[in-house]
């Protein structure tokens, strides 16, 4: 896995450089300019109506590790993508696809209570994928695509 942070802790930046192909794109995240200290990657990456928000973990401000208990960290990383999406206009209901990567397939139904809090309406498509380790000791990392409404 590669180094993923919460995006509340790097802060918000949003960009929107014209690129001479393709639609303009929006770039979500202190990592979103070339040159800058923050970790090499944006939050997330709108093009067109298209949402790629990037994988998130639940991280302690204060220890830069993975927030204590797997309740508390399952709303850490959720408070994130949520953070994200909604710095791009969005909301969680946009999601329409969401990758979760987890170090212990018995924390299943931990995520699943915290996660089922976040959303209005429908689910978007999900996979939940056991993985040996995560950055900063965490135990979920997420990420997930959003649309914008019509």
């Amino acid at each position: 896995m590669h180094v993923r942070t919460v995006a509340c802790l790097i802060g918000m930046t949003l960009a929107s450089p014209a690129l001479a192909d393709g639609p303009p794109r929006q770039y979500v995240g202190a990592g979103a300019a070339a040159g800058n200290t923050a970790p090499p990657f944006s939050e997330a990456v709108l093009v067109g109506d298209t949402l790629y928000v990037a994988g998130h973990v639940g991280i302690d401000p204060k220890t830069q590790q993975a927030v204590a208990g797997a309740d508390a960290e399952a709303h850490a990383v959720l408070d994130a993508v949520q953070h994200t999406i909604e710095a791009s206009g969005m909301t969680m209901d946009d999601l329409v696809s969401v990758t979760v990567y987890c170090t212990d397939l018995q924390l299943y139904d931990t995520f699943n209570a915290v996660y089922r809090g976040y959303f209005h309406g429908h689910f978007p498509a999900r996979a939940f994928i056991g993985v040996d380790k995560l950055v900063r000791g965490a135990h979920f990392e997420v990420a997930g695509i959003a649309t914008k409404p019509r």
